[in-house]
């Protein structure tokens, strides 16, 4: 059981945040721990869908043509995002020296939505956080089931339950059901939230990444 406590607090903001991500993407590494900060200052829930952009091997050949230039090209992209991070932890050398191909993000995915299903939002964002730790600073294979398990183990998850979680039908149709949610409404990056109305359910705001400072501002704006 995922052990790992939240305090409880009355949700009293009117507003609610869909965070859509991928746990290979080095700028939602970025912007999670400021939506985490932000969010808690002002009582608004987020809640959480896994976004894959490439969910296997062949898509990922598809995009970058080769496995080599994938990870090269996405290396390059933690250049970037590594000149905004917060806690300086991402480790662009530590990556390239590994000799796995880079991962997709469905296993992640999935890991995620078993999280989920164990134990509810917060878990979620709990894993999501800790496996996006073990990939972009600690250069492990989030691609592969040991890691993802571990990771899980490490949270408080029995390993058991968590396997049959991320291996069960519920999980893949929430990876899924996620990402046709995406596709309906036309998010084709991520980080991306949705900032809506509690009451209405209406969109007010679509946001990526940007400083604490200024996601704070334009959620009071909102408020």
């Amino acid at each position: 059981m995922h052990d790992q406590t939240h305090p409880t607090q009355p949700l009293v903001s009117p507003l609610i945040i869909d965070f859509f991500h991928d746990a290979v993407c080095g700028w939602c590494y970025v912007m999670s721990p400021r939506l985490r900060q932000v969010a808690a200052e002002l009582g608004i829930q987020v809640r959480h869908h896994t976004f894959v952009l490439q969910d296997s091997r062949e898509q990922m050949l598809q995009a970058f043509g080769s496995m080599e230039r994938a990870k090269r090209e996405i290396l390059g992209h933690w250049a970037a995002c590594a000149q905004h991070d917060d806690t300086q932890s991402i480790n662009i050398e530590g990556m390239r020296a590994q000799n796995f191909d880079y991962p997709h993000g469905m296993l992640s995915a999935r890991a995620c939505q078993a999280a989920q299903l164990l134990s509810g939002d917060n878990a979620h964002w709990d894993y999501f956080d800790a496996v996006q730790r073990a990939h972009l600073a600690e250069s492990r294979n989030i691609g592969d089931m040991d890691t993802l398990l571990e990771v899980a183990i490490a949270q408080g998850f029995d390993g058991e339950a968590f396997l049959n979680a991320m291996d069960s039908d519920i999980a893949q149709q929430r990876v899924q059901a996620d990402r046709a949610e995406a596709v309906r409404l036309e998010i084709r990056s991520i980080p991306t939230l949705l900032v809506s109305s509690r009451e209405t359910g209406q969109v007010l705001a679509r946001l990526q990444t940007q400083s604490a400072e200024m996601l704070k501002s334009r959620l009071r704006a909102l408020l």
